[in-house]
């Protein structure tokens, strides 16, 4: 389940965010009823992180081994396939 909870909880229950984003979970923080950021662990953060830079690189080397360009229709249609749609 979503936890959403007002940013005030960020300093009022700081132990109990910590204890939630330790275990894997983003907890959403709202302002006013908006919502404003998300708070995660590190390795939460961290394993995100380390996978957008492994397909960035994959990108690069491709691009650099490869003489093969494609427009933006061409990847988005490509996209839309990979996710059946």
């Amino acid at each position: 389940m979503i936890d959403i909870r007002p940013v005030s909880d960020l300093r009022n229950k700081y132990t109990e965010i910590e204890a939630v984003v330790n275990e894997g979970k983003p907890v959403y923080l709202t302002k006013n009823g908006y919502g404003t950021m998300v708070v995660m662990s590190i390795e939460t953060y961290s394993d995100l992180i380390d996978n957008i830079e492994s397909k960035l690189d994959e990108s690069d080397y491709e691009a650099r081994t490869t003489e093969r360009r494609l427009t933006h229709d061409e990847v988005f249609s490509e996209v839309r396939k990979a996710i059946g749609k």
